[in-house]
């Protein structure tokens, strides 16, 4: 009797049926066309992080048709990046990917490397970034774990409702012992198990009648034990808090072709004072403003306020 084959690697028992699952229900995106770019992954993913799919879509479309290489988007104004950027929120991420092309044109002939190690060394690119880039650009093996990959892991391996508020060493190790080690399979094993946290395995109302895996699931098969940690996980509201303050800020800097008086801003962040708004109050206005000053995100002279040129 022969033994067993020793060339074939053997895959974690939670591959097979979520590729196959996969197969029928990946979404139809534009960052995974056959004619996708590497600088289109890179961008879609960081319009990705805290953002919704539905909301960066179009958001993608249009930027990838304005600036379709790290050249075209180098050369561009900031004020127009931030534009462009519209309301996807976080706009930090629109400079440091501008700053990110302008460092892959000065430094790799505006073509994005191709390895791990180059890629963090880019402004702005962080460990998930770069493996995505790696995983779904090159179809290289990489570890890619976002809150959705973490989600899908925590319940089925560790039988937990939800994942630590923060990543784990022990978590990116459970995540690499259950990629594939060939590049192809990793590749799509990555976006597989990203997906199904996204339509299946979500957060508030997990559909385990769908998930190819519920068999295996530990948190299912313990009867869905409650999150351990809901009284750490303390969610801000939106309404009056800072973000929501330099949000607008930034809507009206964006809508205004000249630089914005002081006077001015206050009224249009309160949503116009005169139309019956509710004036911003001066502290949080004046500590949102120096924030965002901070950031680079504004520039200021003589009490007016516009977009960094």
């Amino acid at each position: 009797m022969s033994g067993p084959r020793h060339d074939v690697p053997v895959l974690h028992p939670l591959v097979p049926p979520v590729l196959d699952w996969f197969d029928g229900a990946a979404r139809d995106l534009p960052w995974r066309a056959p004619d996708r770019t590497p600088w289109g992954v890179l961008v879609s993913e960081v319009m990705l992080q805290q953002t919704p799919v539905v909301r960066v879509e179009p958001v993608w479309r249009r930027w990838m048709a304005r600036w379709p290489t790290p050249a075209d988007l180098a050369e561009e104004s900031t004020a127009e990046v931030l534009r462009a950027w519209d309301r996807l929120g976080y706009p930090r991420r629109a400079l440091r990917l501008q700053q990110c092309a302008r460092a892959v044109v000065e430094d790799h002939g505006g073509e994005l490397p191709r390895t791990e190690a180059e890629l963090l060394a880019l402004p702005g690119i962080g460990t998930y970034t770069a493996a995505a880039v790696m995983a779904f650009a090159y179809g290289r093996r990489a570890v890619v774990v976002d809150t959705n990959v973490r989600r899908v892991l925590s319940r089925t391996l560790a039988g937990e409702a939800l994942p630590p508020p923060s990543l784990s060493r022990a978590e990116l190790r459970d995540a690499g012992a259950v990629v594939p080690d060939d590049d192809a399979q990793a590749s799509r094993w990555n976006a597989a198990v990203m997906e199904l946290g996204a339509l299946v395995c979500t957060a508030r109302s997990p559909r385990c009648d769908a998930c190819p895996v519920a068999a295996q699931c530990a948190w299912r098969l313990a009867g869905r034990p409650a999150d351990a940690l809901a009284h750490v996980r303390r969610r801000q509201p939106w309404h009056g808090t800072d973000r929501q303050v330099r949000g607008r800020i930034m809507a009206a800097l964006r809508a205004a072709d000249h630089p914005v008086p002081d006077d001015v801003l206050a009224d249009l962040v309160a949503g116009g004072t005169a139309r019956g708004g509710t004036p911003v109050d001066d502290t949080q206005l004046h500590r949102c403003l120096a924030g965002l000053l901070d950031d680079g995100l504004v520039e200021v002279a003589d009490g007016h306020h516009r977009l960094p040129r």
